[in-house]
């Protein structure tokens, strides 16, 4: 997974390439996580061109910035890389920022046991797991702004 900071009209995007496949781009953008449907397929020439054009002039719209990123990621993805964790996905139940991550990728969880910390609204909530498993991916960092529904972790 690759992980850019993009400021559009002054605000701030984290955004991060989960996988390339053809035309469609699994990324997320400040903790909701999108799928992007670019025009063409990415190819290694295309690519080359978008990594010069994202890094001499900036974005003007998530979109556009998006697809240059997928562009960038699929140039520089190892030809081995796994894709992103398997499994059902425990989401966020109100946006906020999260403020702690309280499991590793690969770590056995029970139902219930608490698998992130978000703060909401000046108040500490919980995110629990919903099911017995093993974290197949760990989606947030702290300090990351996410929207309701997003994407926590995996567990399978």
């Amino acid at each position: 997974m690759r992980s850019y900071k993009f400021k559009i009209n002054g605000n701030e995007y984290n955004v991060d390439i989960n996988s390339v496949e053809g035309n469609i781009a699994n990324v997320t953008v400040n903790g909701a996580t999108y799928e992007v449907e670019m025009n063409t397929p990415v190819s290694a020439p295309v690519a080359a061109a978008a990594v010069k054009d994202s890094s001499a002039s900036p974005q003007n719209d998530n979109q556009g910035a998006a697809n240059n990123n997928q562009a960038a990621a699929n140039n520089n993805q190892a030809p081995a890389s796994k894709p992103a964790g398997a499994g059902k996905a425990v989401t966020s139940p109100l946006p906020g920022v999260i403020i702690e991550v309280s499991v590793k990728e690969g770590q056995a969880v029970k139902a219930g046991q608490k698998v992130a910390v978000i703060e909401a609204m000046k108040m500490e909530n919980e995110i629990q797991a919903s099911a017995d498993g093993t974290v197949t991916a760990v989606l947030v960092n702290k300090g990351d702004s996410v929207l309701e529904g997003a994407e926590i972790v995996k567990i399978a």
